[in-house]
């Protein structure tokens, strides 16, 4: 994994390998809020270890947010093992292994920034776009105060040409 620094941001390659999660979904002005609250309480309730040393939490805007409406979606996923099944409110997922350019992000009000500035050193960099999710792993999970929340932000990529 290479660490490489541009504009003062921190990128590095990831290679996510093979994931099995728990989806939960919210939509409205505040999707993420209703997406964590649905998880960690499924979670609590199938006794799942919601733990960020035993799990992983990934997001991502599901459908993005568009001019037209302040509501959009977000998609919240948690690493689960093979004996976790779905609920009405939570789907199993196979997540296939993907190369990520990944870098950091402390605090929700960020966000915007921050992939912007990945998205413009991934153009000057040797990697394509390639089909995936942008994700958003939180690291300090559940987040009590968005505003504190520290994310790695994942971009899918593919070796350039």
């Amino acid at each position: 994994m290479g660490v490489s620094k541009a504009d003062d941001l921190q990128v590095r390659v990831v290679h996510l390998e093979p994931m099995r999660v728990a989806s939960s979904y919210g939509f409205g002005t505040s999707p993420e809020e209703i997406a964590w609250k649905k998880m960690l309480e499924w979670a609590k309730a199938k006794g799942v270890p919601d733990k960020p040393q035993e799990v992983r939490f990934f997001g991502f805007n599901n459908p993005n947010p568009s001019a037209e409406s302040p509501s959009y979606g977000y998609e919240q996923w948690m690493t689960v093992g093979p004996d976790i099944g779905a609920d009405d409110d939570i789907e199993i997922k196979a997540i296939p292994r993907g190369m990520y350019l990944v870098t950091r992000c402390t605090g929700l009000q960020n966000i915007g920034e921050v992939w912007a500035r990945l998205l413009m050193w991934q153009e000057g960099s040797g990697y394509e776009m390639a089909p995936g999710y942008c994700l958003e792993e939180c690291i300090n999970p559940p987040p009590e105060v968005f505003e504190q929340v520290v994310m790695d932000l994942y971009l899918p990529v593919a070796e350039g040409k």
